[in-house]
């Protein structure tokens, strides 16, 4: 045990040096710039309720100890850790695999339309539209799940882990309960192996992807302007144009709005326009007064203030919500006299 403790603390601490994880080093010191660019150009825009050129000084600013040392915050570092530990104790099942479900659609494919020749295509475009193909697919499959963890009650409880976060740093982004973290891990291996088979059947088994430092090269660059920002107290929109297209960190700041208004809005993670096709697409230019934003499931909510209310509560609360419909339909059934 104690050796799955070490390795466990190890492989976390490489998330830092990993580009397919949100905190790796480069996204974090962009992230960074991007943070000192605002503050020279538009001091006043930020979540910390003044002027940030009020702040007496800039690392104090930044590195707010209210937030990053805040209660919140903190169960957000202790869950990264013990979310770690349940995978590697194998508490955490891996239910489907890429591979196999690459296969079955590819051979799926052409079952149904037959075999056919491969698209003749140079190989820098094979690489193109691989590349695109797993970014679109990858996006389009987090929004609609993230879409239904919000509109299903039973998924809700277990996603109201994440949105029960009363400060954002970018360690929220760990803050999930085990039961969401094997649904994201199930939707990514579908997904993965959908693109994966399409693409073999489309263009045949030469396949690769274009990446910087091993990452989707526009997951890349998605992370490196400022993904980070989107869990923080720092609130950099994109300006309209922009965001009809792309989701802002101030429009996922949106996202995590305690205010009714902004329930169940910017659900996307890169591309915008999944929200405008659902309906639910909010400009962070609609916010006045972004100061007077603040985070969580609620204004009053109570729940979640404890490391056992958020691993267990979401099970009980889950549980309820699935049996309701049936205890509602018997009391509408009425004994024989």
């Amino acid at each position: 045990m104690l050796d799955t403790l070490t390795t466990t603390l190890y492989q976390s601490s490489l998330y830092f040096l990993d580009a397919n994880q949100r905190i790796f080093w480069l996204y974090i010191l962009s992230s960074l710039v991007l943070t000192l660019a605002l503050i020279k150009l538009k001091p006043q825009h930020s979540l910390s309720g003044q002027p940030i050129s009020n702040s007496h000084r800039l690392t104090d600013y930044l590195f707010n100890k209210d937030i990053w040392l805040h209660p919140s915050a903190r169960h957000d570092y202790v869950i990264f850790i013990v979310n770690r530990l349940l995978k590697a104790f194998a508490i955490i099942p891996v239910l489907v695999t890429m591979a196999p479900i690459a296969i079955s659609f590819s051979s799926s494919l052409e079952q149904y339309f037959g075999n056919r020749d491969y698209i003749d295509a140079s190989s820098t475009t094979i690489m193109l539209s691989f590349t695109i193909i797993l970014f679109i697919f990858d996006d389009f499959t987090r929004f609609l799940l993230h879409y239904l963890l919000h509109k299903v009650p039973a998924l809700w409880e277990f996603h109201k882990v994440h949105h029960s976060a009363k400060v954002l740093t970018p360690m929220t982004i760990y803050r999930s309960h085990p039961v969401e973290s094997l649904l994201y891990g199930s939707r990514m291996a579908l997904t993965q192996g959908i693109a994966v088979g399409l693409s073999y059947y489309l263009f045949g088994p030469t396949l690769a992807m274009i990446d910087i430092l091993g990452a989707n090269a526009f997951v890349f660059l998605f992370n490196i302007m400022g993904s980070n920002l989107r869990h923080s107290h720092i609130w950099l929109s994109w300006g309209n144009w922009v965001e009809y297209i792309f989701i802002s960190p101030a429009q996922h700041q949106i996202h995590h709005s305690n205010q009714v208004k902004h329930f169940d809005r910017n659900f996307g993670s890169a591309l915008a326009i999944w929200d405008k096709l659902f309906g639910c697409h909010v400009l962070a230019s609609t916010v006045a007064e972004p100061s007077k934003i603040s985070f969580g499931i609620s204004k009053k909510n109570q729940e979640h203030q404890s490391l056992t209310e958020i691993y267990l509560m979401p099970f009980k609360l889950s549980f309820l919500c699935c049996i309701k419909p049936i205890t509602r339909l018997i009391a509408r059934v009425k004994p024989d006299s």
